[in-house]
């Protein structure tokens, strides 16, 4: 799938673009604060039906406007065309397209145009709490299985339900609590062979980007923990009853799955430098971009960089460079201040690219000179 085209009015800070779409590499340039971001986040829109950033929708419409528009306008590998258009106004529902003809269901959209964001709030996979990284394992494992993405929604409206009985000042109806409860067994035993599936397969293509970046100068461990390795997930549910109670929530379930992220014998979080920590988070997404690539819908992700070179040493950029220069990945949208990192990647990259510069919420596109 081939982002050729796409139409931006109003999102962000943005006020109206228009974007003729290099097939292989598309390079942004500008100063921080000046709408890069903003351009890919666009593109993510396309493809989550939401902001990567910002997952209140009316705050995505750019000030003092009334609503947004972005539309892409791609080529799937067979050469058809497919259009696909997001609308919001302020105070109505948001409308999601393909082809002009309107989605029953956002969820029936995700996986159609698998992508992958690098982005510096990836850090919070490593620093954040554990939703980050569960969210990791979601985004990876629902662009290319729908049973997933359905047991997912399925536990989750189980697991609110579960949560609503908790909070009652009178004790809850124990035939409805068990319906709720088997209701989030049910799904969450799916969501975790899923999950566990993933990561096992995941793992060993992980720790070869790492690797290859770091030039093999340390040792990389990515683990996966869930309530349900414990035995029957309805059992661990059933047997937390009574301190849920006390609680008001669910303290056990998938819910609270967790990746533990390290470095040698060590948690990353706690020993990792700036580099080692950008290069773990670099090395997940292109792992994530890897396993999509196989086990997707059959078409080559679409990746978004979003300023990966920064707190990374001269060595680590340059395996990237070779990384995302080399034939394994199809289209690229980078953003970078500096653009000595961009004409790196162009200079070992014999396939078609286009340069952006952005300023203000204007892009304009550099000329065949360089000159924007």
């Amino acid at each position: 799938m081939i982002l050729k085209r796409i139409s931006i009015i109003n999102y962000k800070n943005l006020e109206q673009v228009e974007l003729d779409c290099s097939p292989k590499i598309n390079c942004f340039i500008g100063r921080n604060g000046m709408g890069k971001t903003n351009l890919l986040d666009a593109i993510y829109y396309l493809s989550f039906c939401k902001s990567a950033s910002n997952p209140v929708d009316s705050q995505n419409i750019r000030h003092g406007e009334e609503f947004f528009v972005v539309q892409g306008f791609y080529e799937q590998d067979d050469g058809s065309p497919e259009e696909i258009y997001c609308g919001l106004k302020r105070r109505q529902k948001k409308q999601f397209k393909r082809n002009k003809k309107e989605y029953p269901r956002l969820a029936d959209h995700i996986g159609f145009i698998p992508l992958i964001m690098v982005s510096p709030s990836d850090a919070g996979l490593i620093a954040g709490g554990s939703e980050e990284r569960r969210r990791f394992m979601d985004v990876a494992i629902s662009q290319y299985d729908r049973e997933y993405l359905e047991a997912l929604m399925r536990y989750n409206k189980a697991l609110t339900q579960r949560n609503v009985l908790l909070k009652q000042e009178e004790e809850p109806d124990a035939e409805l609590m068990d319906v709720w409860e088997e209701a989030m067994a049910e799904a969450g035993e799916a969501v975790y062979r899923k999950r566990e599936a993933f990561v096992r397969e995941f793992i060993p293509i992980f720790r070869s980007y790492y690797a290859y970046i770091s030039q093999d100068s340390e040792r990389v461990e990515l683990t996966y923990r869930s309530h349900a390795q414990r035995g029957a997930l309805l059992d661990v549910i059933r047997e937390s009853r009574a301190k849920d109670r006390i609680m008001g929530y669910s303290l056990h379930g998938v819910h609270k799955d967790d990746l533990e992220m390290q470095l040698g014998d060590f948690p990353i979080k706690r020993e990792g430098s700036q580099g080692q920590n950008k290069t773990y988070l670099v090395a997940l997404k292109l792992a994530q971009f890897d396993f999509l690539k196989r086990t997707g819908s059959g078409t080559c992700p679409i990746l978004l960089l979003d300023d990966i070179f920064d707190k990374l040493d001269a060595s680590r950029v340059e395996q990237i460079v070779k990384l995302v220069a080399g034939d394994n990945f199809g289209q690229i949208f980078i953003t970078d201040t500096n653009r000595d990192h961009l004409d790196k990647i162009l200079r070992k990259t014999e396939g078609a690219y286009r340069l952006f510069a952005v300023d203000c919420g204007t892009v304009t596109p550099y000329d065949e000179e360089g000159n924007a």
